[in-house]
């Protein structure tokens, strides 16, 4: 397998040279890249480590790169960027693809590839480099992104040049050179995490008869059999569609998730088990952990509920699948995002308010919610008298609303 991989870029290994940006973070694919870059390339390998809140220890990640063979390595953290400026966008926009997916690795690589490219410029660098496989999503995500901010950048994607053909393969790279993994080949799902979800792909999930083993994937939340057996509520405060407060607390971006990260999680909220399409043209099973997104999404829905009118949130479930669907397809940098944002942030200037939810054992539940721009009037919506609504004005609309379909039968 060595033989083939250094054979079938010789002829390119001296036309090449200079610096290449390697997104890395130091799971399988990243880890085997450096080895496999110095031996049939001519660069020099700077790692850059995009920190979107995943759970490494990133010292360590500094060290494994080094050892790995990059001459330096970049740690970014903009996981509060993360949030303000793409997750919470979302979130506004009730962005989830095929209706399930809350776009937790689909939101972070535009962010990723916008960093990518200013350490390029930084270093001089003509090159970037992603591990991403050639049959998975990131990959357009990443180019495209890339292509955005530097046309001219110029992409290496080992996965479309190597004859590695499995995370078994890779697996037998890196033992033999040196490169110490966490993951196995008992164990070889692909894992993607940040501050918003982490994802599961691969491995016996594959096959669509097996049940996922809630013991050997959760990470983010505790599988609901093993939660508490009582009741937990979490309020929820919005100011113009942005979370600002949990159960009466103000938090920053990043530590109002981290919390609601916690509640839910510990509560067994947040998982996904689905088969969605691809934008390559197949289809794949992810099992996805968002729990405090879960909750978030839970209670913007219900607040809008009570602060919309009935068309406003009629047409924004047309923009939100299509809001979706750009995200997912890494068309983030583009001209009808950013117009859809405009738009959406216009509806959110009355989404103000609390909304109270109850999480037991997996499931959620709204205990309440409230508003200081409601639509909701209770004394025109009770079955009582108002003086807004007459009971009688009732008659003249129901013959006027109904006349087509009378005029219909009398010409059958």
């Amino acid at each position: 397998m060595n033989n083939k991989m250094n054979n079938k870029t010789k002829n390119t290994k001296d036309k090449i040279e200079g610096k290449i940006v390697l997104a890395y973070s130091g799971g399988l694919d990243t880890s085997i890249i450096i080895p496999w870059l110095k031996n049939n390339y001519n660069l020099e390998v700077i790692a850059c480590c995009i920190n979107v809140g995943q759970d490494d220890n990133m010292e360590e990640v500094e060290k494994k790169a080094i050892s790995s063979g990059a001459s330096k390595i970049y740690i970014e953290n903009v996981t509060e960027e993360f949030l303000n400026d793409y997750v919470f966008k979302a979130l506004k926009a009730g962005a989830k693809y095929e209706d399930k997916y809350l776009l937790g690795t689909a939101l972070a690589r535009p962010l990723m590839a916008k960093k990518l490219v200013e350490v390029a410029h930084k270093e001089n660098a003509k090159y970037i480099c992603h591990g991403c496989t050639g049959k998975g999503n990131d990959q357009v995500r990443f180019e495209v992104g890339i292509a955005s901010f530097d046309p001219t950048i110029q992409i290496i994607a080992p996965w479309r040049e190597w004859d590695i053909e499995s995370r078994e393969d890779a697996i037998d790279y890196a033992n033999a050179n040196g490169i110490k993994l966490s993951v196995t080949k008992e164990k070889i799902y692909s894992r993607d995490q940040n501050i918003w979800h982490i994802s599961h792909e691969g491995g016996d999930i594959e096959d669509l008869a097996n049940e996922h083993k809630e013991e050997d994937f959760y990470q983010m939340v505790t599988p609901p059999k093993l939660c508490k057996d009582q009741e937990e509520y979490v309020e929820i405060e919005f100011l113009k569609g942005i979370p600002i407060a949990v159960n009466n607390k103000k938090l920053s971006s990043v530590d109002l998730v981290l919390e609601l990260n916690k509640i839910a999680g510990q509560n067994g909220v947040g998982i996904i088990d689905i088969v969605e399409n691809r934008l390559v043209g197949m289809k794949s099973r992810g099992i996805y952990e968002t729990p405090g997104g879960t909750v978030l999404y839970k209670a913007i829905e219900e607040l809008e509920s009570i602060c919309l009118d009935k068309d406003t949130i009629a047409f924004k479930k047309t923009l939100s699948l299509k809001y979706a669907e750009l995200t997912y397809n890494g068309l983030w940098f583009t001209p009808i995002r950013k117009a859809m944002d405009s738009f959406i942030q216009t509806l959110s200037e009355n989404v103000t308010g609390k909304v109270k939810l109850k999480l037991y054992k997996g499931s959620m539940k709204v205990a309440g919610k409230s508003s200081p721009l409601a639509l909701y009037d209770q004394e025109v919506s009770s079955f009582g008298a108002s003086d807004l609504y007459n009971h009688h004005d009732a008659e003249g609309f129901i013959k006027i609303f109904s006349l087509p379909t009378k005029i219909n039968k009398l010409t059958q």
